[in-house]
């Protein structure tokens, strides 16, 4: 089950910069997530500071 990032995501690269994966890339607003890439290790889920990526 891949982790999305909603639309809480204040775009600081926090979780940019913690995925083993590169599964997290910018979007038009926000950051996204990779479904494909990702693999559910939740690295990216503890560096959020404003808690906006949840299990999908």
């Amino acid at each position: 089950m891949a982790h999305r990032i909603t639309e809480d995501c204040l775009v600081c690269a926090a979780c940019l910069d913690e995925c083993p994966n590169d599964a997290i890339s910018e979007g038009d607003d926000i950051y996204v997530i990779d479904p494909e890439l990702c693999d559910d290790c939740g690295t990216c889920v503890e560096s959020c500071p404003n808690d906006a990526i949840v299990a999908d």
